[in-house]
C-alpha cells in the first residue's frame, strides 16, 4: 500500500521516515518530494509497505503525531488524476 505523508518538517529525511514507519512493519521505499527547480521539500512525501494490515497500523499510529517539530498527516495516497497538470485546460493552440 502507498501512503501519503504531509506536513513534513524541511528538515526530516527519507531515513527519518524509514524508522517512524518500520515501528509498524516492513517499508519497501521511501521518498520525499522536492521542488525540481531549488531541492527544497515541498512538504510531503510517500511510503510503501506491503501489507494491508501494517500499512492501516502505521496510518492509524502515525497520523496527527509529531516528526521533526510538525505534527504529520498520514493517510491511504490516492491515485493521481488522469492527464494530470493541466488537464481540462482544453487543446489551445497559437
Amino acid at each position: 500500500m502507498k501512503i501519503y505523508v504531509g506536513n513534513l518538517s524541511p528538515a526530516t529525511t527519507e531515513e527519518d521516515l524509514q524508522k517512524a514507519f518500520a515501528a509498524f512493519g516492513q517499508v519497501t521505499s521511501v521518498s520525499i518530494i522536492n521542488d525540481k527547480f531549488t531541492g527544497v521539500s515541498r512538504g510531503f512525501g510517500f511510503v510503501e509497505m506491503p501489507g494491508k494490515a501494517e500499512s492501516s497500523a502505521a496510518i492509524k499510529g502515525l497520523n496527527q503525531q509529531e516528526l521533526k517539530g510538525q505534527t504529520i498527516k498520514v493517510n491511504e495516497a490516492r491515485p493521481s488524476p488522469q492527464g494530470g497538470r493541466g488537464a481540462g485546460r482544453g487543446n489551445w493552440r497559437r
